[in-house]
């Protein structure tokens, strides 16, 4: 059996690159890292015209009712043109929640809304991953008290959905009282995370479980995630291979070099293969098998060591040139290096995919 994308996946991918190609460039790209714009108007409007936030909500709230295999498509493009846009919070992570976990009423409420991309959400369940010294989130009464740290999609949100210490979920309002929200620095300055702090914050809760839906959101975030480290490293990949081609030295380009040329097949070599474990990952989570949340931790992890060899030897190739602005190959770097660690790192992240399979205490 042949597994690959149909025909209208193929072309849904081919629309999303003719769009980026447009409207995220490097210049554009430059000018919002520069501003610290992580959702830049035109950008983001001409995504939510796509359909883009609604991959994954159902046709029934104004969604598209696809599934993850389709959002890493997506994902993997918005990689290669490192697109600052808050997919994986807004798009992605939030409408999982409110699909396993919300009410009918917040269904109804939200989810057209995110679909429309006239409601953007951040979302904050790192703390479910690895407790964070003085962080963490406690409800009592339907308010919450304490800490969320490296909420995705933070800037520009709307809404938050944040997991308490007893990992159920809740929605707050970016503009409740007592809510204090701070950006963070990071490497990447196409994607926005931020800390929440709340001091007797109302917040709804979601009444459904849980546990099942902060797994789903953790395995769907890593798969996306994963998908944007493989359309970066692609793209480091292919700048590679055209500056080695341009690049003369001794009269000859260095892509005639032996050593070159090796760099450049070992690169192709490791992340090609890759792009199939994405695709499983993706499969088995729309599909519900039993491996799901290990081939998810397994894409999550592999694609981190692979994405920053990438990184590293794209890099390399530059020579002196590929440190410099000038070029902008710093982007896709530090995308990589940001995808490596958000969700967790893959040291943990093999470690829990250890766990689920009875291999670790």
């Amino acid at each position: 059996m042949e597994f690959g994308l149909s025909q209208e996946q193929r072309l849904f991918q081919d629309s999303i690159w003719r769009f980026l190609e447009q409207h995220s460039s490097l210049e554009r790209v430059r000018r919002a890292a520069d501003a610290n714009d992580t959702a830049p108007k035109e950008l983001w409007d001409g995504l939510c015209a796509m359909g883009v936030p609604g991959l994954l909500i159902p046709e029934e709230f104004g969604g598209m009712g696809l599934g993850l295999l389709d959002a890493s498509i997506a994902y993997e493009m918005m990689g290669r043109h490192v697109t600052p846009a808050p997919f994986v919070g807004t798009g992605v992570m939030a409408p999982l929640a409110l699909m396993h976990a919300g009410s009918p009423a917040q269904k109804e409420q939200w989810l057209p809304k995110l679909a429309a991309g006239k409601t953007r959400a951040g979302v904050g369940i790192s703390e479910t991953i690895g407790a964070r010294e003085s962080a963490g989130v406690d409800a009592r009464g339907g308010k919450l008290s304490g800490k969320a740290l490296f909420v995705i999609d933070q800037a520009g949100a709307d809404i938050f959905i944040v997991a308490d210490r007893n990992r159920a979920l809740h929605i707050i309002r970016a503009d409740a009282a007592g809510l204090t929200t701070r950006a963070l620095n990071t490497i990447d300055k196409t994607r926005s995370v931020g800390e929440l702090v709340f001091e007797g914050v109302a917040a709804e809760p979601l009444p459904g479980a849980g546990e099942q839906a902060i797994a789903r959101m953790h395995d769907a975030g890593r798969v996306m995630l994963a998908a944007d480290t493989l359309g970066a490293g692609q793209m480091m990949i292919d700048k590679a291979v055209a500056y080695a081609g341009e690049r003369k030295q001794f009269g000859r380009v260095i892509g005639s070099f032996q050593a070159v040329k090796h760099m450049c097949a070992e690169m192709a070599a490791k992340l090609e293969p890759c792009r199939s474990l994405i695709w499983y990952a993706a499969h088995a989570f729309d599909e519900g098998l039993a491996d799901a949340r290990v081939a998810a931790c397994h894409a999550k992890s592999h694609l981190s060591e692979v994405g920053r060899f990438v990184a590293r030897t794209s890099t390399e190739v530059h020579g002196g040139m590929g440190f410099t602005d000038l070029l902008g190959l710093h982007y896709w770097f530090k995308r990589i290096g940001f995808d490596r660690q958000i969700l967790g790192g893959p040291e943990q992240v093999r470690l829990e995919a250890a766990r689920l399979q009875g291999w670790a205490a």
